[in-house]
């Protein structure tokens, strides 16, 4: 097994994000706007890398994010993602569970929108996890990137997680039409394959890749597999684990909501269905996500402390 490090990509270690704000940004500042919106959860990865891109092109970021009533009726707080947002001077506004899913991550951008328009402001708006059919060309060029370095390596699987959808919709384009004979394994962090195999059509039906234009379903594009476990966001200890064992082995650390819920479902299947993956070679594609490691600290704090215990040295 092989691993791509996008979780080093820059800007703050902002993973899978900066491939797609590459050309959303692009765009933005193309129109000439002045401030950019997007929105997702409060540890969101996305919005955090959002906010440090949009400061690094001159532009204010608006970051809607969803939390626990708790939180949203009070100051957030500045855990992982959130001190960086904020570092870069991101406006926050916050709603609850209930709001979001009752409203909808759509109206409310346009919302935001509509009032930062009648302030004066040119607001551009960006999806959840920057995952439009823009969005993914950044992982179709990721394509192009990764033809050069494992050409020669004979990989025949390449396995990454899926949340908003986009990282896997440009990925499966992009081996589609290169040379690479990879089959792509996409581990869905929320939802269900269903939702994922309509939802990544839609991304690329938007990029002009309709089975009428390529001769190929999504469906065979792509190998959508339930990942998502206790719930979106929500580490179950065994994951944690696998975690742990990763980052003792290796030096990797893997991030608790996307890459780390993919790799121990990846496992997971390696040793339930042994035969299915016997003399493979595998790419597992590392997202990034790293901050959201401070959000889990009270899960990981007992694990490690058995583990790893401190001890008081005696000095003389």
């Amino acid at each position: 097994m092989y691993i791509k490090r996008d979780d080093l990509s820059g800007m703050q270690l902002s993973g899978n994000k900066v491939r797609k704000l590459e050309f959303l940004l692009a765009e933005a500042v193309a129109q000439g706007h002045d401030c950019v919106i997007t929105i997702g959860g409060i540890q969101s990865n996305h919005c955090r890398a959002t906010a440090v891109a949009a400061r690094y092109l001159g532009l204010d970021s608006h970051l809607i994010l969803r939390a626990s009533r708790e939180l949203a009726d009070s100051d957030p707080g500045l855990t992982g993602n959130l001190l960086l947002a904020r570092m870069v001077g991101a406006h926050i506004h916050t709603v609850t569970k209930e709001e979001y899913t009752r409203t909808g991550s759509e109206a409310l951008l346009q919302q935001l929108s509509e009032k930062l328009r009648r302030q004066g402001k040119k607001p551009y708006s960006i999806p959840v996890g920057g995952s439009n059919s823009l969005g993914s060309w950044g992982y179709l060029e990721a394509v192009r990137e990764l033809e050069t370095q494992v050409a020669n390596m004979g990989i025949t699987d390449i396995v990454l997680a899926c949340g908003s959808g986009g990282t896997a919709a440009g990925m499966a384009l992009g081996l589609h039409l290169s040379g690479l004979g990879c089959k792509l394994h996409a581990m869905g962090v929320c939802d269900d394959p269903d939702y994922f195999y309509n939802y990544l059509g839609g991304l690329l039906e938007g990029m002009g890749a309709t089975q009428e234009t390529i001769g190929i379903d999504t469906r065979d594009m792509v190998r959508v597999v339930q990942a998502k476990g206790a719930g979106y966001a929500i580490s179950r200890q065994q994951e944690l684990e696998t975690m742990q064992h990763v980052a003792q082995a290796t030096g990797v650390i893997l991030d608790p909501v996307y890459s780390g819920k993919a790799y121990h479902t990846l496992l997971e299947e390696m040793q339930q269905q042994p035969e299915q993956w016997n003399g493979r070679k595998v790419l597992f594609l590392h997202t990034g996500g790293l901050f959201g490691m401070y959000d889990k600290a009270s899960q990981l704090q007992p694990m490690l402390q058995k583990e790893n215990k401190a001890e008081r040295m005696h000095v003389s």
